[in-house]
């Protein structure tokens, strides 16, 4: 850093900042504290002739999705009541924490940026399938279908991703069915489930969403406060950085995923 770049940060005598601190700026992750991947929609046929994942709800983090190519829908059941929205190019929809969806890959070629709030999260346990109830209140169980192999030749891990997408379509049938005469009752149910089945893991959650995105509100707040008082604050941490996706396609609950690790270095 120059003794101009030092003067710019905020630091009078110019000195130069701690490369810690230089790491520290780069880390915050993508704008907002969100997470990324690609996915390709499985096109796998189900029981009801429908092809696409597999359905399931996050506890805490919203989802989004821009559509880069293909057409389809993403079938969600909330506090709205049952519904189906079309999925095409160029479409941007999202859904907030509780909201069941399953994505339908109708032509087989539907192909998602997803976009996730509370980066890290998701990929910590944030999500439950909608398997059937006595599924989900049973951990042990929930765990034993829901945890796919690490490894494992490509015939295995499709047939391992295709019985746990079956199983979840079978626990939405019968949600679904409920929610025609006690809607109010199915979603509390579920809800009541899922939040059990998530709360050992939330004091780590806190973690991530402190040393992530709960950073980045952090660090704005404190630049917001610098320029008002016209201290240029936090500029002199300006930089890029630039990542590649996180290793080879996964196998993810509603399709193949590429991962984009955009969070410390």
């Amino acid at each position: 850093m120059t003794d101009a770049q030092g003067a710019a940060s905020g630091h009078p005598d110019g000195s130069r900042l701690e490369a810690a601190e230089w790491a520290a700026a780069l880390s915050r992750g993508l704008p907002g504290g969100i997470g990324i991947s690609r996915l390709r929609v499985y096109d796998w046929e189900a029981s009801d002739g429908l092809r696409g994942g597999s359905p399931h709800l996050h506890t805490a983090s919203t989802e989004g999705y821009v559509v880069l190519g293909g057409h389809g829908a993403v079938e969600t059941l909330s506090s709205q009541g049952l519904q189906r929205t079309t999925l095409e190019p160029e479409a941007v929809v999202w859904f907030t924490p509780g909201t069941v969806h399953r994505l339908i890959n109708a032509d087989g070629a539907l192909d998602i940026l997803t976009l996730m709030s509370n980066a890290g999260l998701p990929e910590a346990g944030d999500a439950v399938l909608t398997f059937p109830l006595e599924v989900l209140r049973d951990p042990a169980r929930y765990r034993e279908h829901a945890t796919l192999l690490a490894h494992g030749d490509q015939e295995t891990m499709a047939a391992a991703a295709r019985a746990r997408r079956d199983l979840a379509l079978e626990g939405f049938a019968e949600l679904r069915d409920r929610a025609a005469d006690d809607f109010d009752g199915a979603l509390r149910d579920l809800y009541t489930a899922a939040a059990a089945l998530v709360a050992p893991r939330v004091a780590f959650w806190e973690q991530i969403v402190a040393t992530g995105p709960g950073a980045g509100l952090d660090a704005t707040a404190r630049q917001l406060s610098s320029l008002a008082a016209g201290d240029p604050g936090q500029l002199g941490l300006s930089g890029i950085r630039s990542v590649r996706p996180d290793g080879a396609e996964r196998w993810g609950m509603c399709g193949h995923l590429t991962v984009w690790n955009a969070g410390a270095h």
